[in-house]
């Protein structure tokens, strides 16, 4: 028997068994092509021939593959749900909520116990203090892998009992991604359209996200309170702030769907009377529909 198997060697599978193997762990591997295998195999990791084989190696497997389709079809592969019988199965790939459910139905359905997890990292920021991983799942269960767990991140964060919490959470953060790396790119189109280093506004996006991210802390405080009087930033001053970028796009020629977006739901905040709360109350809108 080894420590861990890990199933799935992309880039991220083989930074996991790196740093289970520099971390004095027994590995078995399986891949549905063998040649990414070597580099860990001659680091003392052991191949196996099959899912199944891999599965019944360990008493804990770390499934990373691209999609829980590719999970579905690995989980149900012959020998597997006879081999998931008392074991440990936590996957840390991307999918649904509803993945989640299934995949946990899947395994507990065939004696075994499962963890649903996200990593929000590049497998070159594994290992790190700081690395985040989302998981969700039996707080039982969470305590029996957080040794395993520990060696990919320093602290991973147990998001609770149901199992779907972490893909949710990792919707939601990906939104924030996403909306974040928008309003990037339209910056970058700004600057270049007047000749503006973009390296150097990036530069500058660097040195100010560490403070806009202890804002948006406070904004989801804000939130949850459900107090939106004004404490850090006043709905009312972005309303205008908002029409000089979606203004300014238009005379320069650049595409205005981001800021557009962003100023028909100030004008909506302002119409409801929520200009004299704090930024957040912004989400009202969004509630709204």
């Amino acid at each position: 028997m080894t420590d861990v198997t890990i199933i799935g060697l992309g880039q991220m599978g083989l930074k996991l068994g790196e740093l289970m193997l520099a971390a004095g762990k027994s590995v078995t591997l399986w891949n549905r092509s063998a040649d990414k295998a070597p580099g860990l195999v001659a680091g003392g990791a052991q191949l196996a021939s099959s899912p199944a084989a891999a599965i019944a190696a360990s008493p804990v497997t770390l499934i990373c593959v691209y999609d829980y389709a590719a999970a579905d079809e690995i989980l149900n592969a012959p020998g597997v749900p006879a081999a998931l019988d008392g074991h440990l199965m936590i996957n840390l790939g991307t999918g649904s909520p509803e993945d989640a459910r299934n995949a946990e139905a899947h395994v507990t359905q065939h004696g075994g116990r499962y963890l649903d997890g996200a990593i929000q990292a590049a497998p070159s920021q594994m290992g790190q203090d700081d690395t985040p991983i989302l998981i969700s799942g039996p707080s039982a269960v969470f305590a029996e892998a957080l040794p395993l767990l520990a060696i990919l991140a320093g602290h991973p964060s147990h998001l609770g009992e149901r199992i779907d919490a972490a893909a949710f959470m990792d919707l939601a953060t990906l939104s924030y991604v996403y909306g974040a790396f928008g309003g990037f790119l339209h910056g970058a189109r700004i600057a270049e359209s007047v000749d503006i280093s973009v390296a150097t506004f990036g530069g500058i996006v660097e040195q100010i996200s560490p403070s806009f991210g202890a804002f948006f802390k406070h904004e989801a405080a804000v939130i949850e309170s459900g107090d939106f009087a004004i404490t850090e930033s006043p709905l009312r001053i972005s309303i205008p702030a908002v029409e000089r970028i979606l203004r300014t796009s238009k005379t320069l020629g650049i595409n205005t769907e981001l800021p557009a977006l962003v100023h028909s739901w100030l004008g909506k905040a302002g119409q409801a009377g929520l200009a004299d709360q704090e930024l957040a109350a912004l989400i009202k809108i969004l509630r709204a529909g």
